[in-house]
């Protein structure tokens, strides 16, 4: 893709704002229109034999769970323009907010996420303290001409209680960060196909050999 205009600094500003204010933080758009459209483009386009399944647990905790979420994914890759020009923005995501907030956020992983009809994602954390290195989720939302009455919305709960802070409708181009740790969250039943890039900036595993 063609170079995209970046965010501007008072933007980032007022991402680094909120997530030290509040923990979270809540744009009806913060990348380039033209990235948002390729985007929803490439992601339409892919047929149900190029997701997975989304299950709950990583590594040798992984398992399926229709009661708990309904989801398809497929992890973004480098070798595809549309997916490295959204990897190459959250780089510089990355680097605005350890300038403003020194989080040592180190890398990124993504995926998109179909929601079919009458799918859903329960109640969960994307991060358990202690026990991962993902620090910072993002989802970007890419539905056009989404209605409240197609459900699917976005519910992100206090971090000490039932009650629900935010409700987020998956409008095209919403950007939506959050401390991984902190808030639990979820998904309600969508009515019709919800296309999403659910990602998590992840501090350095020390395990992990240093980039060279």
């Amino acid at each position: 893709m063609k170079a995209l205009i970046q965010p501007l600094e008072s933007t980032y500003d007022l991402i680094a704002d909120a997530l030290a204010d509040r923990g979270y933080c809540i744009l009806p758009q913060l990348l380039p229109p033209e990235l948002n459209i390729a985007l929803h483009r490439r992601v339409a386009r892919l047929d149900d034999t190029d997701f997975q399944r989304a299950g709950i647990g990583r590594d040798l905790d992984f398992q399926l769970n229709n009661s708990v979420r309904q989801d398809q994914t497929r992890w973004l890759t480098a070798d595809n323009p549309t997916d490295r020009a959204y990897i190459d923005q959250m780089a510089d995501f990355r680097l605005a907010i350890n300038r403003r907030l020194f989080m040592g956020l180190f890398d990124y992983e993504s995926h998109y996420a179909h929601y079919p009809p009458g799918a859903f994602y329960k109640k969960h954390l994307d991060a358990f303290k202690g026990q991962s290195n993902r620090v910072l989720t993002t989802v970007l939302y890419l539905n056009p001409e989404w209605q409240a009455d197609d459900g699917g919305q976005l519910l992100i709960y206090a971090s000490d209680s039932e009650t629900v802070i935010e409700t987020v409708n998956p409008n095209f181009g919403t950007f939506v960060i959050f401390l991984s740790e902190q808030f639990p969250h979820e998904v309600v039943k969508s009515l019709r196909d919800r296309y999403s890039i659910a990602g998590w900036f992840r501090l350095q595993d020390p395990l992990q050999a240093p980039a060279i």
